[in-house]
């Protein structure tokens, strides 16, 4: 045997390459995606029409959703543009519940203590059916964890609205958390 042989028998000791366990698979109801491993179901239900709930072990900020629910509508583009389409699922990113008069620290406007911005937003095609896929940022005036990045990504099938929301603090998000969010909204398709 050749110098060259003993080398890679002695490199490849341990079998086959590792496989990526940092996702698990995970198919519900007329849907479908990658769930973080280190994230455990949560029974908490914040939304309407909420299916699923995993979060992150460490932290319950960062936390997915799957939210199912009934529409009259065909496709995803009878919402409008993604943008309108944020606007009409509101709740989803908290809406402000307080109503007094205020002048918050942090750049927020008079008599508002949360903010939210659109940071990206696209209209992909995934085997044929129409997705939104939207980055939003959001704030409050308490300054928790700076923010939260929320992925929203969602579609029409057989008469009900699927929408899956990813979302991490925006500490946790810069410390790795951005990859389990990414991953777990983009993998996110129904049947």
């Amino acid at each position: 045997m050749s110098d060259f042989a003993n080398e890679y028998v002695a490199a490849n000791v341990f079998g086959k390459a590792k496989k990526n366990t940092d996702f698990v698979a995970y198919s519900g109801e007329g849907f479908k995606l990658m769930i973080p491993a280190k994230w455990n179901p949560s029974k908490e239900r914040e939304f309407p029409g909420q299916v699923l709930r995993y979060e992150d072990n460490f932290d319950a900020t960062s936390n997915l959703s799957v939210i199912i629910n009934p529409t009259t509508k065909k496709t995803i583009t009878d919402y409008g543009s993604p943008e309108e389409f944020l606007s009409q699922v509101g709740f989803l990113l908290g809406q402000q519940s307080y109503g007094g008069k205020t002048d918050s620290e942090g750049g927020f406007e008079s008599d508002a203590v949360a903010t939210a911005n659109v940071l990206e937003s696209s209209a992909p095609v995934v085997d044929g059916k129409q997705y939104y896929s939207i980055t939003v940022l959001t704030r409050t005036a308490d300054g928790d964890e700076g923010g939260k990045h929320q992925l929203i990504t969602a579609t029409v099938a057989d008469g009900k609205l699927y929408v899956c929301k990813a979302q991490a603090g925006d500490k946790r998000w810069f410390k790795g958390a951005k990859k389990f969010v990414e991953n777990a909204a983009g993998s996110f398709s129904v049947a």
